[in-house]
């Protein structure tokens, strides 16, 4: 008997020691442990106080205004579906724009916009106006209270997607409409399009809108998705099995750019005529990632996580600095690239959060040469104006990449 304990126990530490091995320890090692943070970029700084927690924030390349869907640091704690924090929705958010050249921040002011549940911020996409070069779409992520007074601690929040829009350099939001369907489940982020009336978006929990297990299940398994919505023909899911969804972006080609967070990786699909998205490729980033943007070069920068327990211990406290990184990924055409690296990916951007804290969105605006940095509970917008971003001039350190 005392010799098949043995064996057991024998077998018992083997599978502990394999399960360590090839799971625990590389998620441990992508989320941060161990992690030294090695500022990057972080010099001469500005923060814009008056914005806060803003998680994200979408760049109008035509004037360089930005556009920002905000809350308040402390409320934004309280009602975050995406964590499963369902305290209390305070209704109170808002979207602001930026322009840096004025250092003018407006608050716009929405109209037509029945808010008896409010506006929940989170994911938006800011389009310019396929007939109206002055008129722009702007797509926005509401997680509002689930009617009829249910918890939503058990049925999760009554998520929609709002279509506003605006002009260049009004104070308004006009309301066009509401995006209610059953497979807007869990969205996080959008891509919307020129028409105002089609549109992107990620499920960062698929249909698990509530749940303990749900974010074991996404470090483990694919329950993300990637949905397509027309507010005249429906919405379906076009890629019903992703690992994290998180950001998506858009490129001039019909790329469209997926982030995974627990992945700490970026898919790459090519839209087709009939809408659906073929996956091309997977970029591997290092770290947890969330937002995403595209540059006017083509360049894709991500806002990622170096150390991803800090960003969760600062849902708690607004106080604690949660270390922040910017990632830059081009296609290479260096002399790596024959040997099958086929993307350049770099660190653009790190601080250990006292600068950039829980940053969970950037853009780059490559005409101006300016870099724009905020977060879900960050304290400012942070804005990095002629840091050397572009032509060689750059702080950039290459991250190690496989393909």
């Amino acid at each position: 008997m005392p010799g098949a304990l043995s064996t057991i126990l024998v077998l018992l530490l083997a599978v502990a020691v394999g399960l360590y091995q090839f799971y625990l320890s590389p998620l441990l090692v992508t989320n941060g442990f161990w992690r030294d943070i090695e500022p990057v970029g972080n010099t001469d700084c500005s923060s814009v106080p008056e914005l806060k927690a803003c998680e994200k924030l979408v760049l109008h390349q035509a004037t360089g205004v930005v556009y920002l869907a905000c809350s308040t640091p402390e409320a934004r704690p309280k009602w975050i579906p995406g964590i499963g924090a369902f305290e209390e929705n305070a209704h109170n958010d808002y979207v602001a724009t930026y322009d840096p050249s004025t250092g003018k921040v407006t608050r716009l002011n929405f109209e037509n916009f029945d808010s008896e549940r409010g506006f929940a911020s989170h994911g938006m996409d800011v389009v310019p106006s396929a007939t109206n070069s002055d008129e722009i779409f702007v797509y926005l992520v509401n997680h509002r209270s689930p009617l009829d007074g249910k918890d939503p601690r058990i049925v999760g929040a009554d998520s929609v997607i709002e279509i506003f829009k605006t002009k260049v350099g009004s104070s308004s939001l006009a309301h066009v409409t509401t995006v209610e369907d059953p497979v807007i489940s869990t969205p996080n982020d959008l891509i919307g399009y020129p028409d105002g009336k089609s549109f992107y978006f990620t499920n960062d929990h698929g249909s698990f809108k509530t749940g303990a297990l749900r974010t074991l299940r996404n470090y483990f398994t694919s329950i993300g998705s990637v949905g397509y919505c027309h507010v005249e023909h429906g919405c379906s899911l076009v890629v019903p099995k992703i690992h994290a969804a998180n950001g998506i972006a858009k490129a001039q080609n019909n790329t469209i750019y997926v982030a995974a967070t627990a992945g700490a990786a970026v898919s790459v699909f090519e839209r087709q005529e009939d809408n659906s998205l073929v996956l091309t490729d997977v970029i591997p980033a290092e770290v947890p990632l969330d937002n995403l943007s595209v540059d006017a070069n083509g360049a894709l920068w991500v806002a990622g996580f170096p150390k991803l327990s800090a960003m969760f211990e600062l849902m708690k406290n607004i106080t604690i600095p949660s270390p922040t990184r910017a990632v830059k990924i081009t296609v290479n055409t260096g002399p790596g690239a024959f040997y099958g690296e086929k993307y350049k990916v770099e660190k653009a951007f790190e601080d250990d959060g006292t600068i950039a804290s829980g940053s969970t969105t950037v853009a780059y605006d490559a005409m101006r040469n300016r870099l724009f940095i905020h977060g879900l509970a960050a304290p400012a917008l942070v804005h990095l104006c002629d840091q050397g971003y572009d032509n060689g001039r750059n702080h950039f350190q290459p991250l190690t990449y496989s393909h």
